[in-house]
């Protein structure tokens, strides 16, 4: 039996020329009991689609670490460390996550208070909100309105020791319905973008790459990003930017002296662009809060250096510098025409592609507002590949 895929429903905003082979509705399948043949052509699927749903799903935490482990049979541990977020008491991430007991590789998230769920007696739940991260703040009266933000547009990633997983299952349990919510950027640019209540928004790396000009693809096939110790620690007194993508300059970062005990062995260097291993295209795949430098490789032998940036390469560590190159990069692909703002119900089931996709918290929730979803990610048994030297040769 073959797996059957329709197209997501997409909303109104979306230039549906650039969703062609963007995300898929999987329907008729049961994710918790897949057959062996089944979990191959979901696999295929979803490293061609990057994002598949499977509505009305019934799927326990055993079930849904067992999917994610499917990927990446090696894997074992949450992606962040299992209960590591919880004992960092510093980091950004700590507020956002309780660890199901019996299964530490899930993770509880929502909003408001839940009780006697998979073993937690009590679960105090606190949807990210872009008011607690932001330098700036919609007005309390835009609020009230509906107006929010993009809180942060990541990767599930630790960035520091572990290896960024390949791929996160979101499950939603308890899903509150409310009024639509608009989504501003604040930026200067007057984008908005109108989306469901509490909303996971994502974007494609693969479109974050193909629409970069030739200058800057060039640049992202030569680059490998290197991330902060700890970034979450690093990063928790800063603020970010009014789009969510990425931290303004201020040197608030903590100092290095002061985060938890790191090796700079085990700083990640990861490349900026990530090759897909069913389709070989490209993803721009950078976290861009958590970037420390930039190391950019000089164009290889025989390339135009016309219009080139940093034809004879160059280590950039200004993080200004770094963070104001990222968002020229990276900005483009959040445009809202670019964004597929997913309209959760109730047994949902979204598997996406961890590296391949960007993804963004939005909007707000009341505290009587009560939210619960599993989330499954774990740290890869190994670090994404790169660009081939044809590729850089192609794009350079």
């Amino acid at each position: 039996m073959a797996i059957e895929l329709a197209p997501l429903p997409l909303p109104a905003s979306a230039d549906p020329t650039k969703f062609t082979d963007f995300g898929r509705e999987v329907k008729g399948v049961k994710p918790g009991s897949l057959t062996p043949e089944l979990f191959e052509e979901i696999k295929d699927a979803l490293y061609k689609h990057d994002a598949l749903l499977f509505r009305n799903a019934d799927l326990t935490p055993e079930q849904q670490y067992a999917l994610t482990k499917a990927f990446d049979p090696q894997s074992e541990s949450y992606g962040h460390g299992n209960n590591k977020t919880e004992s960092t008491k510093k980091s950004i991430l700590h507020p956002d996550l309780k660890t199901i007991p019996h299964v530490p590789q899930v993770q509880l998230i929502g909003n408001g208070t839940v009780y006697n769920h998979e073993g937690l007696a009590e679960a105090m739940l606190k949807h990210p909100s872009h008011t607690t991260f932001h330098k700036t703040r919609v007005s309390l009266e835009d609020e009230a309105n509906g107006v929010t933000r993009f809180y942060r547009w990541h990767i599930d990633a630790a960035l520091y020791d572990l290896s960024p997983p390949k791929v996160t299952t979101l499950y939603g349990l308890k899903v509150p319905q409310g009024p639509t919510q608009v989504c501003r950027y604040d930026d200067g640019t007057g984008d908005e973008l109108p989306v469901p209540l509490g909303t996971t928004a994502f974007v494609s790396g693969k479109t974050m790459f193909d629409i970069l000009p030739n200058d800057l693809k060039s640049l992202a096939v030569r680059t490998k990003v290197k991330y902060a110790p700890h970034p979450y620690v690093w990063m928790a007194p800063s603020h970010a930017m009014p789009t969510g993508l990425g931290i303004e300059t201020e040197g608030l970062e903590l100092p290095l002296e002061e985060l938890p005990p790191w090796e700079e062995g085990k700083r990640k260097i990861l490349p900026m662009t990530w090759k897909n291993p069913v389709t070989g295209n490209l993803h721009f795949q950078v976290h861009p809060c958590g970037v420390a430098e930039l190391l950019i490789d000089p164009l290889p032998a025989g390339a135009s250096r016309e219009g080139a940036l940093y034809p004879d390469g160059a280590k950039i560590t200004d993080l200004g510098e770094v963070r104001s190159l990222l968002y020229k990069m990276q900005r483009p692909a959040i445009a809202p025409p670019l964004v597929y703002p997913h309209d959760w119900h109730e047994k949902d089931l979204v598997l996406f592609h961890n590296r391949g996709v960007l993804h963004s918290v939005v909007g707000a929730f009341t505290k009587d507002q009560v939210r619960a979803f599993h989330q499954c990610n774990l740290a890869a048994s190994d670090d994404p590949a790169g660009p081939t030297e044809e590729d850089v040769k192609k794009y350079a």
